[in-house]
């Protein structure tokens, strides 16, 4: 009886220790997240800023990155690429932006390959220097602009498979040497103890 309680607290323990560095690996395996964003969500500029720009907790990637920024009008003014300098994500704007509402629409690929999206809004109460009514037309559909009208939708992002968690499937092979060891040493230890008895029997006189 003493020998499979010791079994069992053996294997209590090693399924702890799978639970708890599984717990460990969880949070390492976490998308990265939106920290601020520049302007702040729902501020409120003199004029429209020559950039937008989103922070991340991690590095971001910038293959498949886009950041989309639209008039009331649903005009595009986003110009060039998106510009991703350490963990900020930054985008910028065409010249003569009018003033309003404008809603910046982004979607990143984060440092685990995963894409991850957002929107925010700032209002500028002023127009840029040198915006006029012929500046805010509908700007001309590109691959990256949208229609008029048209709310803006992210480009796909290239596929991002799930990692392969090698770190989990070493964490359980751990735990599995660890339970194949006690099996082994459990079941040594009970030939050792039945050896003396059964010799003992063989031993004793008979009746």
């Amino acid at each position: 009886m003493r020998l499979i309680r010791q079994l069992l607290t053996g294997v209590l323990a090693a399924m702890t220790l799978v639970s708890v560095l599984f717990g460990a690996a969880v949070p390492a395996s976490a998308h990265d997240v939106a920290e601020s964003t520049s302007p702040a969500s729902g501020a409120t500029v003199a004029t429209p800023p020559e950039k937008v720009s989103i922070t991340f907790n991690r590095n971001p990637l910038s293959l498949g990155s886009q950041i989309l920024v639209s008039d009331a009008a649903g005009n595009s003014w986003a110009d060039g690429n998106v510009e991703i300098v350490d963990n900020v994500a930054s985008q910028r704007l065409r010249q003569g932006a009018p003033a309003g509402v404008f809603t910046v629409s982004w979607r990143i690929v984060s440092s685990d390959s995963h894409p991850i999206e957002g929107t925010f809004t700032f209002t500028a109460t002023a127009g840029a220097p040198g915006s006029t009514a012929a500046s805010a037309a509908p700007a001309v559909p590109t691959l990256t602009t949208p229609e008029p009208g048209v709310t803006a939708t992210p480009a796909p992002v290239p596929n991002a498979a799930e990692p392969f968690p090698w770190s989990l499937v070493i964490f359980v092979g751990t735990a599995v040497g660890i339970l194949v060891a006690l099996a082994l040493m459990a079941k040594r230890r009970l030939t050792v103890e039945d050896g003396p008895a059964a010799q003992s029997s063989e031993d004793s006189p008979p009746v």
